[in-house]
């Protein structure tokens, strides 16, 4: 399984790191605009191949899989014109900007029997996989919290008016689509789609999200989705039923550990034997194209989709819109 990179940001470094870490797996090759940034990051992780020519890279036949982790608004006709040319796709989270874009790349995908993957790192970890075994322990759910934190190396400079990608709507920015969608990813994947979604944010002037809670609603649960850009806090992922309750530690992004207290019982569980949270998502993938297993592709692709729509009723609900939108 071959992979031509894109994009210089720490997430491909640590993609790279996983790819390296699996066996059978290999990373031939690192895109950027910037052709000087492009030979310098593969230098840095030790790939042979940079270009910056994106004709060049998507013509390459010695490249199985593209892995798109450029900006958010990017990801949709990056993703559709290496599909077009016969490539295979692992597109980072958020996957669209829109659910209409990602609906008509699962179309492309479809018809040119190729495989199409949203490279979200939560829901192939051990420890998550763990807590369905672990759900009828807690009895029946009242309600679900997840907090993810995360101050971000770029606000500051918001703050100062320079407009970073991760800020700007016109970039498909903001912390729903950037951090609380691990959260939504993990309660999607449990329990399904909400029958009612809200999103309450602080907006800033240019009408981007800096932080906000995601509220769920199930039919017989709620659930809250904290998700921040602009300050730092605990994460976690709490199931609380009438038996007892789970903590996931360091939440739904990590998965580190799982604390169990159900009928005075307590027993702390971590089977992960990974460093790098990326590792299991690679394996995942690799062994979904070796076996040529797409009923279990599209079934990922359509819990990508029922995520998104998720993501868009609550972004739209707090009067979020990108250009997408139009």
């Amino acid at each position: 399984m071959k992979i031509a990179t894109t994009g210089t940001g720490n997430i491909v470094a640590l993609f790279i790191e996983a790819a390296n870490a699996n066996h059978d797996v290999e990373c031939v090759s690192v895109f950027s605009r910037n052709a000087l940034r492009a030979k310098a990051f593969a230098n840095e992780c030790g790939i042979a191949h940079s270009t910056d020519d994106w004709d060049e890279l998507l013509a390459s036949t010695d490249t199985d899989f593209i892995y798109i982790a450029t900006p958010n608004s990017l990801h949709f006709q990056q993703a559709k014109q290496a599909l077009q040319r016969g490539k295979n796709v692992i597109c980072e989270k958020p996957f669209t900007s829109t659910r209409s874009e990602l609906l008509e790349l699962i179309g492309i995908a479809k018809s040119k029997n190729l495989f199409l993957f949203e490279a979200i790192s939560t829901i192939h970890m051990p420890n998550f996989l763990k807590i369905f075994e672990l759900l009828p322990d807690v009895g029946r759910i009242k309600l679900l919290n997840c907090s993810y934190s995360q101050f971000s190396s770029k606000y500051n400079s918001f703050l100062d008016q320079q407009n970073p990608n991760v800020f700007n709507p016109q970039f498909s920015g903001g912390a729903l689509m950037d951090i609380n969608i691990y959260n939504l990813h993990f309660i999607h994947r449990l329990f399904g789609t909400p029958i009612q979604v809200n999103y309450l944010a602080n907006i800033a002037d240019n009408g981007i999200d800096t932080s906000g809670i995601v509220t769920l609603r199930y039919a017989d649960f709620v659930a809250t989705c904290i998700g921040t850009k602009d300050s730092n806090g605990i994460n976690y992922a709490q199931i609380q039923g009438e038996k007892g309750y789970l903590n996931v530690s360091q939440g739904a992004n990590g998965c580190q550990s799982i604390y169990l207290n159900c009928n005075g019982v307590e027993k702390t569980i971590n089977i992960q034997n990974q460093n790098n949270r990326l590792f299991y998502e690679i394996e995942t993938f690799k062994h979904i194209y070796s076996q040529r297993d797409y009923k279990s592709c599209y079934a990922l692709l359509e819990h990508s989709l029922q995520v998104m729509d998720t993501v868009e009723k609550a972004r739209k609900s707090a009067g979020i819109y990108f250009p997408a939108d139009s």
